[in-house]
């Protein structure tokens, strides 16, 4: 379906459906990546402390899980949602779709760094940026993964 035109009123919500599956497996792949870089494990924290205003250390580890996988299942239908307008204005197809993606990634890593990142409290500076890189990077193996699967499923409908 992202190689052509939508011809069947069942693919779209389809196609939501494969964005959300792939956004399960780009997040299990940010999953993997974490515990191998320097505060991997912090950017989940860190949006747990903003949202219940405490330190990134002592922000709930429940919440950060949580916050982490929604906002990660969320991110595949809204990348869908994105590619479809893309589409939808200029055409494309599998370049519209990697395009995307590519302008997904900006996105992501700017709304937590410049929106997420700036009211954590009691980071140093030096913290702040190597939880910034680690969030590039996560985000970066997110993608990765992701637009593929969606390309690859959205090919099968």
């Amino acid at each position: 379906m992202i190689v052509g035109l939508v011809t069947t009123a069942i693919e779209v919500p389809a196609l939501f459906l494969v964005g959300a599956g792939a956004a399960v497996l780009a997040t299990l792949s940010m999953d993997l990546v974490m515990p191998r870089i320097t505060e991997g494990a912090t950017p989940p924290r860190v949006a747990s402390g903003v949202l219940t205003n405490r330190p990134p250390r002592e922000a709930s580890r429940r919440l950060a899980a949580v916050v982490h996988y929604v906002a990660g299942g969320l991110t595949g239908p809204v990348y869908v949602w994105l590619t479809l307008a893309v589409m939808a204005l200029v055409g494309g197809g599998e370049l519209a779709s990697v395009a995307v993606g590519v302008g997904l990634y900006p996105l992501m890593v700017g709304f937590f760094v410049v929106i997420v990142l700036p009211r954590a409290t009691g980071l140093s500076g030096r913290k702040r940026r190597r939880i910034a890189l680690a969030w590039a990077l996560e985000a970066l193996v997110y993608v990765i993964v992701l637009v593929p699967v969606v390309i690859a499923g959205g090919r099968l409908l």
